[in-house]
């Protein structure tokens, strides 16, 4: 599933066209994993190798002469290339061919199908995710000729979700539970991403591994409504919503959803864990460079085209951009693509890469989202997992992205900047959530460090290995917001408040020292409730005592662990840029919680009071009204 844009959001049910369209939009990987067992327990076991599901292919060349054989999967990126060649067919005044080429376009869901076509030189393109190449990387590596030459990234995922029971709130509380996901398929390595964000191994979780995708008892959408000892399932959008009733909502058990399922994480904000790709055999592209090197900027004039297309047929309509719509829906079928909305929902659920991050994703060696983080960790989890023996990495694009073939065609070369997010905005979500009492709900992951009394200077040297955490959690989760949230400890403020209350009257204590109880104007105050302690300073009840201010002892407390938050933000800031790693300022948020929230509310000793004292680092969830859109995601 992909959103519409790098920070866009999937916020609301879409109709039942775009659930079909979605259920075939990542249908690639369902014939790779019809070869497989249904299998449980342990995930590091029980993968079968991607040698052996290919079987033998005797390797031959690829005739350069001929149509060239493209392979295309059920997905919004595709329909690019469909614009682009004008059919399956190359047609005459299209893109490509303008571009001088003449190709054949072919279904690829059978990815299995993908590699042996690609081996026996039917095709010298394979198209897939990235973590799809990773599995095959050894079968594709095994020759010389058909090494693995990854040379263009089309787009990122989005909308693919883990949805859980209601027992597990964060990321974190995936540890020993058992977790249900497609075996072969794209949410292996969206698995792979969450628990690393988790700080959490494989070892750490039960894998069922299921054999089909979905519409099927054997599916985890399917497996998770029946088996109550499974807490969580990779699904796809209409089984998410099949499941919870919607993104943002609980299931209640009524219209098929299952009571308390919920999503815990999705790719609408993990959004830089699924990468489609396009890989080329070492051999062509040696011979044939200028072909591979048109092909990849028709492509990308086929984006071009498409993004200001589809933003005039959303502003008042447009007949060019309802054609490429009646070209997908042919191409697929009006079984797969039962109305144009479907074909136009298919579009809008891709983020594109674009021009500028290909540039980015293959050029910029501290882009922790671009090719060498990519491979590293897709030919890792490969051979982790058993589908390769041996690491055999794909090799980067060698394009000349600075020749005329890109610089003097396409028109979108430069990256837009900008704040991906409004930060005020950002900052109003925050504390609305914090009030209201939704910020758990909206929560992905948090952790927290901690920081000595009347500290305010957080150095690297210290704090290091976290600021580099919630880097990491920034770049992967593109479009959720990194809450710094100061903490302060609410014993100065609770003795204030005693000494205030007593000096007016207004506060009577009775009991023994450590047992006591008090009254506020004759009703109980328990003095270790921070939301009834809080409302009543607010109230004033201890207004105007001669030596003893409570109110301004709270707020105090609250501008100091704003300052702290601060001070938090600019230096993980300032030691991402000595890193010379690519950080948006906007995505990350201080805000000052004060006394509101604390470990111990009524601490006993300064050990106590010291638990209190924190900075802590929240991945949020934001709606989509406080986001800065854009075609290209970099």
């Amino acid at each position: 599933m992909h959103d519409n844009g790098v920070h866009a959001r999937l916020r609301r049910p879409k109709k039942e066209g775009d659930a079909l369209m979605r259920i075939l939009g990542r249908s690639f990987p369902l014939v790779l994993a019809a070869a497989l067992m249904l299998l449980a327990g342990d995930a590091l076991a029980k993968v079968k190798r991607f040698s052996n599901m290919v079987g033998r292919v005797n390797i031959g060349s690829v005739d350069a002469n001929q149509p060239l054989q493209v392979p295309f999967i059920t997905w919004g990126g595709d329909m690019a290339t469909f614009y682009a060649n004008g059919g399956t067919k190359t047609k005459s005044g299209s893109v490509f061919n303008r571009q001088g080429l003449d190709l054949r376009l072919k279904a690829g869901d059978d990815f299995v199908q993908q590699v042996r076509d690609y081996m026996s030189g039917k095709s010298p393109f394979l198209r897939g995710t990235f973590r799809m190449m990773g599995q095959a990387s050894e079968v594709i590596n095994s020759d010389p000729r058909t090494q693995g030459v990854l040379v263009m990234q089309m787009t990122w995922s989005a909308g693919d979700h883990l949805v859980s029971r209601s027992h597990l709130r964060t990321i974190a509380d995936l540890k020993g539970k058992t977790v249900v996901l497609q075996q072969g398929g794209p949410h292996v390595g969206m698995l792979d991403d969450v628990l690393n964000s988790a700080g959490l191994d494989w070892k750490d979780i039960k894998v069922v591994w299921a054999k089909e995708l979905t519409a099927s008892p054997k599916s985890p959408a399917e497996m998770f409504r029946k088996q109550n000892g499974i807490d969580a399932a990779f699904v796809i959008t209409p089984d998410m919503l099949g499941l919870t009733g919607g993104l943002e909502t609980t299931g209640t058990g009524a219209e098929g959803t299952v009571s308390g399922a919920r999503v815990l994480v999705s790719t609408a904000e993990l959004s830089r864990s699924i990468a489609d790709v396009y890989v080329v055999r070492k051999d062509f592209l040696e011979a044939n460079r200028d072909k591979v090197e048109r092909f990849v900027a028709g492509y990308l004039k086929g984006v071009e085209d498409l993004v200001e297309l589809k933003r005039a047929y959303e502003k008042s309509g447009s007949k060019p951009y309802e054609a490429v719509l009646k070209l997908t829906q042919q191409i697929y079928s009006t079984d797969v693509i039962p109305t144009l909305d479907d074909a136009h929902g298919l579009l809008s659920d891709c983020t594109f890469a674009g021009y500028p991050g290909n540039l980015s994703f293959f050029q910029d060696k501290n882009n922790m989202h671009g090719f060498d983080e990519f491979n590293r960790a897709a030919i890792d989890l490969a051979v982790r997992l058993g589908y390769a023996k041996k690491k055999k990495a794909l090799t980067a694009s060698t394009l000349n992205w600075k020749s005329p073939v890109f610089t003097q065609y396409l028109s979108k070369l430069e990256a837009t900047g900008g704040n991906g997010f409004r930060a005020e905005a950002v900052q109003q979500e925050i504390e609305a959530l914090t009030a209201g009492g939704g910020i758990e709900d909206n929560t992905i992951y948090s952790f927290t460090i901690q920081f000595d009394a009347n500290q305010t200077d957080f150095s690297a040297n210290r704090y290091a290995s976290d600021f580099k955490r919630v880097v990491k959690l920034a770049d992967k989760y593109g479009n959720a917001v990194v809450a710094i949230r100061g903490h302060s400890d609410p014993t100065k403020t609770l003795l204030e408040l005693v000494k205030a209350g007593m000096s007016k009257g207004v506060l009577k204590r009775t009991g023994s020292r450590g047992n006591y109880e008090y009254y506020l104007n004759g009703r109980p105050l328990k003095i270790d409730s921070i939301g009834q302690v809080s409302n009543a300073i607010k109230s004033g009840a201890f207004d105007g005592a001669a030596a003893h201010n409570p109110r301004r002892t709270m707020g105090a407390a609250l501008n100091l662990s704003r300052k702290r938050a601060e001070s938090v933000r600019d230096a993980i800031i300032k030691w991402a840029r000595s890193k010379r790693l690519k950080l948006d300022p906007s995505q990350v948020q201080p805000q000052g919680v004060g006394i509101r929230e604390p470990v111990i509310p009524k601490p006993k000793n300064i050990a106590e009071a010291t638990k209190n004292m924190r900075v802590e680092f929240r991945l949020l969830r934001v709606s989509a009204e406080v986001v800065n859109k854009s075609d290209f995601d970099f």
